[in-house]
């Protein structure tokens, strides 16, 4: 391959929100902005590109929380399916514009660009296919994927999107980012309270 491989960024953010309650979880308010606006923003200022959030078709509030980004929109209709729904459809549209895709999740704002970067330069340094952002040890979000796996992820089921093609991956590595973003999601509200500065 001439030149660096190109490595799209694919933001997953259609998912049913249960454990938050009545609320749109994607759409709550973290400094100023929904949380699904700051996940989106780590992509888009990350040395990645091109860019893309999965949302449910549904959903216009998440699709309104990104107007002015640098960030394509795919709509998923199978949202309620689970996150292998949107990890399919993101896959679809990385598959042609990049040879090698990060996944991130909608609901982890606290990811710095930076991770991304290095995870993107681990994978050019060649430290494997499938790479995963860690801190202190341990595993976390987002992760990155090399075009051999597209097919893998393009058959995931259920709600537990490319842990299992990452888990299969004979080359597979975490990447140590120093970052606790890469391990803090909101699942609840009082999740919520953790995260503000």
């Amino acid at each position: 391959m001439i030149g660096d491989p190109t490595v799209a960024g694919v933001l997953l953010a259609a998912g049913d929100s249960d454990r938050f309650g009545e609320r749109d979880k994607l759409l709550a308010t973290l400094d100023g902005g929904p949380l699904v606006r700051h996940a989106a923003r780590t992509l888009a200022d990350a040395e990645v590109g091109p860019v893309a959030a999965v949302v449910d078709p549904g959903s216009t509030g998440v699709r309104d929380a990104l107007a002015g980004l640098d960030v394509a929109v795919v709509g998923n209709p199978d949202a309620a399916a689970g996150q292998a729904a949107s990890v399919r459809h993101g896959v679809a549209w990385a598959r042609d514009r990049a040879d090698a895709v990060v996944f991130a999740l909608g609901d982890m704002p606290r990811v710095d660009p930076e991770t991304v970067d290095r995870l993107v330069a681990a994978y050019r340094d060649g430290r494997g296919s499938a790479l995963a952002a860690g801190y202190e040890g341990e595993r976390g979000n987002p992760v990155l994927f090399d075009g051999r796996h597209f097919d893998a992820l393009a058959a995931v089921e259920g709600d537990t999107g490319g842990r299992a093609v990452f888990e299969r991956a004979d080359d597979a590595a975490v990447v140590e980012t120093g970052d606790p973003g890469v391990r803090l999601d909101v699942d609840r509200p009082g999740d919520l309270d953790g995260l503000r500065e």
